[in-house]
């Protein structure tokens, strides 16, 4: 349950952290609008900008390409998925870039290598946030400057990051019983501020639970560096344990995506008898890729503890996400665990 309160603190937060708006302004939506783009309108339509939507209603790279020619001072939301597109496409690599002021990302883990093809193609216009439904848009963000920075240090840590708190918002990294968890160590997500919902609607133990000590308890597990600096690494439901060991997915993916053959990657737990679960990688290759395991083996051993190395690599066309771009590992488990089973 969101109300006006949270999503003027919302659009306010645009305003402060991301960029101070014109009515010379426009936000294009290649995203739904049920998501983070249809929320980022909230804060063109309180500074009277303008509100972009395609005509054709899908993904079509030359009336994107017209759209960027015939529009200045342009920004738009994108997941990952629809920022390695852009970056693909030829008729937008053409159109005037220069009109672009801003490429927001966010939705899902952005790997580092795709906020360096966007970079090299838009320019040092790029930002990175981190939020909820709960939360909604504002929770940590990488600001334009923050990822261009990053990139030039080769700050590969702080690149995969979603770095510091949005104004108005307390962020806390905490145990099993709430408690703060030193820096550099991993806990739960905790949020705090005028943005957070007030429940969710006719659930109130869940809202009492996931609210409980006046923190908006997330679900994501992430560390927080001595800078304040916010990294995910896993879905507290999505975390592996294999042999009584931890093991974060993202830390995983972010390895394997490093391979110059794969476009996407999605690390999940299958049940293993002897070590309660193991780690599969399902794969994306990039068209016309034949990758071999060996190589993919040989590149988390040398980044990587052995026991965190995927048992088991499968190769797909695509992986299932929702409307809002977020890889479904629930569908893959039940998929690839099934497979197993009739194997």
């Amino acid at each position: 349950m969101l109300s006006h309160r949270n999503l003027c603190a919302m659009a306010i937060g645009y305003l402060a952290d991301i960029d101070f708006l014109t009515e010379r302004d426009a936000l294009l939506h290649l995203a739904a609008t049920s998501h983070a783009s249809g929320l980022f309108s909230l804060s063109h339509v309180a500074k009277g900008s303008n509100n972009v939507l395609p005509e054709s209603g899908g993904f079509d790279p030359h009336e994107i390409a017209r759209i960027i020619d015939a529009t200045p001072a342009l920004s738009f939301f994108v997941p990952p998925t629809l920022l390695r597109r852009l970056t693909d496409e030829a008729a937008i690599r053409n159109a005037n870039l220069g009109n672009i002021r801003t490429v927001l990302v966010g939705a899902a883990p952005v790997p580092a290598g795709d906020l360096r093809a966007g970079l090299a193609m838009f320019g040092p216009k790029l930002w990175n946030g981190y939020g909820q439904g709960e939360s909604p848009c504002t929770i940590t963000a990488m600001s334009q400057r923050m990822i261009a920075a990053a990139a030039d240090a080769d700050d590969e840590i702080r690149l995969a990051s979603v770095g510091i708190e949005r104004t108005g918002i307390e962020v806390r990294v905490a145990s099993e019983n709430d408690e703060p968890c030193p820096c550099g160590e991993v806990g739960e997500v905790l949020v705090r501020g005028e943005t957070v919902m007030s429940g969710y609607w006719n659930r109130p133990e869940d809202s009492k639970q996931v609210l409980r000590g006046g923190w908006l308890h997330t679900g994501d597990l992430g560390r927080m560096d001595g800078r304040g600096i916010l990294t995910l690494l896993d879905r507290k439901k999505d975390l592996i344990i294999s042999g009584g060991m931890n093991i974060y997915a993202r830390e995983i993916e972010d390895i394997l995506l490093t391979h110059p053959g794969l476009t996407e990657a999605a690390v999940i737990g299958l049940p293993d008898p002897e070590w309660g679960e193991s780690v599969a990688a399902i794969l994306v290759p990039a068209e016309g890729q034949l990758i071999d395991a060996a190589s993919l083996d040989r590149l988390c051993l040398e980044r990587i503890a052995r026991f965190k190395r995927p048992k088991r690599y499968e190769f797909v066309t695509e992986l299932p996400k929702n409307p809002a771009g977020k890889v479904l590992k629930r569908e893959l488990r039940e998929r690839f665990a099934k497979a197993r089973g009739n194997a």
